[in-house]
């Protein structure tokens, strides 16, 4: 049981950071910037905290907002001057790394305040308190896009950009606001990782944006295949992250974990990828 908390709570920042790049994909649009978002806020908030003495419940609204601000200047350039959302977010993952490097000199910020360590570290009711905010965090991304009227345009222009654009539906700021709640959501993440970890590491941001793909398309590839979807999303991450426990536990290597990530993005990009086409092609015959 502790191995199964443990793996549950550590899988829980990769799965909020998973339903961040989520967004974006529902459009049609790549966000490679999420990792480095999450890092970006996890050394931000232990600098506030820390560093500038400001108390947690101030720091860490200020961290959400900063990954905002994040996604609102990538999905402004995407937007509204159309350009490629993979080169635009990696691009802005890489400016994210430098000033990152820059701020701590590649050095570990510690000390975080032993509030935030017990959200990250401790248990509600038998169940890390990490995989509750997993809960909500998803509970409210699922219902954001299934039951809302933004949701539905943003299933809308993944299908469809240029009919969606017909019919009288500002794409632009859709999709500009999808950026701007993937960074929001990464920043959410790389605060629940501050708290798990209880110190703030530069190396860690670009680690998780290769996860979190990986799980936002295998669920792709298993519930309501062809779509990028909430429940799936959630598996792909427990899929992943059980596979590998179950494999390090065995005496598997090191390199176990990056392999089995690599194979799993590519998989699952190629199910989902015929999924679609497949769906397509029948849609025009029946047509």
């Amino acid at each position: 049981m502790a191995n199964i908390r443990n793996v549950a709570a550590d899988e829980a920042v990769i799965a909020i950071a998973a339903l961040a790049a989520l967004v974006p994909l529902v459009a049609g649009q790549f966000d490679v910037s999420v990792g480095a978002v999450l890092g970006m806020v996890s050394i931000a908030v232990a600098a506030l905290t820390v560093r500038a003495g400001l108390p947690v419940f101030a720091a860490l609204p200020l961290g959400v907002a900063l990954g905002a601000v994040t996604g609102a200047v990538s999905g402004l350039v995407i937007a509204y001057l159309r350009a490629n959302s993979f080169i635009i977010t990696l691009g802005m993952a890489t400016l994210i790394a430098g000033l990152v490097s820059l701020y701590t000199r590649d050095q570990v910020i510690l000390g975080i305040p032993q509030s935030m360590v017990n959200f990250g570290t401790l248990n509600w009711l038998g169940i890390p308190r990490a995989v509750w905010l997993l809960i909500v965090v998803a509970l409210l991304v699922a219902y954001r896009l299934r039951y809302t009227v933004y949701g539905r345009r943003l299933l809308s222009i993944g299908s469809n950009p240029r009919a969606t654009m017909l019919v009288g539906i500002r794409v632009q700021r859709v999709v500009l606001l999808s950026f701007v709640v993937a960074g929001a959501l990464a920043a959410v993440a790389g605060e629940l990782e501050l708290a798990r970890t209880g110190s703030g590491d530069p190396q860690i941001g670009p680690g998780f944006t290769l996860s979190a793909l990986a799980a936002a398309f295998l669920g792709s590839a298993t519930i309501r295949p062809g779509q990028f979807n909430v429940p799936g999303t959630i598996v792909g991450v427990f899929f992943v992250a059980v596979s590998v426990n179950g494999l390090t536990l065995a005496g598997a290597a090191d390199w176990v974990d990056p392999l089995f990530n690599g194979a799993a993005v590519v998989v699952a990009v190629a199910v989902s990828t015929s999924t679609v086409l497949a769906h397509r092609r029948g849609s025009v015959a029946a047509g």
